[in-house]
């Protein structure tokens, strides 16, 4: 069914309310890679707020179901990140035209657009590749500290022998936490977690990437991204949490 005719047949139910089933249902010829845990997800980010039965079952109006196919539609076509998307939300819902989009030649692509979101969350410093000697300048370490690091996982050089952003930011939190006595045997269990994360991410987006349409791929990497920025923010939440004192 064409996506005109479908919103067409959406709008005409407007008064109507539809389980996410039914939105699932009207969504995937459009976008066959959404999910039922992606329109939660777009739900917990606050870009659609269904209604709730007594009951606690989401129930989901045309207006609704009018957002969320614009999230994926930008997401998709013009790999826009969340926040941006709900900025155009905004707008809409005042009234005002979205913002411009920007022009092909200046937009950046999902995974670079998705980078910036992960680089600015974790500190990664993005557009880097250094040699041995510069990562231990720059991490401000010693060669058999660097040894210790790779013998345990936490650090490794790509194919080339070089050391991309993500390996310096970890050489240098790393370096950090040892000058508080924690040594790398200590760090074995951050390096398992972050397996054990990297092993769920993988989970939802594999069906994504043997998708055949090229687009749907490059989605799954921006959507990996995205699900590593929420990792993180999670991860430092849970750990302030944890750490903050308690009132006797």
């Amino acid at each position: 069914m064409p996506a005109t005719r479908r919103a067409a047949e959406v709008r005409g139910r407007r008064d109507e309310l539809l389980s996410i089933g039914a939105v699932l249902a009207f969504l995937r010829d459009d976008f066959p890679e959404v999910t039922i845990s992606k329109i939660r997800f777009l739900e917990a980010e606050g870009l659609v707020d269904p209604q709730r039965t007594p009951s606690g079952y989401r129930k989901f109006s045309a207006a609704d179901v009018e957002r969320l196919a614009y999230v994926l539609r930008m997401q998709r076509d013009h790999y826009l990140p969340l926040r941006v998307i709900r900025e155009h939300l905004d707008a809409i819902e005042r009234g005002e035209a979205p913002p411009a989009l920007p022009a092909p030649e200046a937009r950046p692509g999902p995974l670079e657009e998705a980078d910036r979101e992960l680089a600015a969350a974790s500190g990664v410093v993005l557009g880097v590749r250094l040699g041995r000697a510069e990562l231990l300048a720059a991490a401000e370490a010693q060669e058999g500290e660097l040894v210790e690091w790779e013998s345990y996982g936490l650090v490794s050089a790509g194919p080339d022998g070089g050391y991309d952003g993500e390996a310096l930011q970890i050489a240098r939190l790393v370096a950090e936490l040892g000058r508080f006595g924690l040594e790398p045997r200590h760090l074995r269990a951050m390096k398992a977690a972050a397996d054990r994360e990297i092993a769920l991410v993988d989970q939802v987006v594999a069906p994504l990437r043997r998708h055949r349409n090229p687009q749907t791929r490059a989605h799954a990497e921006a959507t990996a991204r995205e699900l590593a920025t929420l990792s993180v923010r999670l991860h430092a939440a849970m750990v302030q949490a944890g750490l903050r004192p308690r009132p006797n």
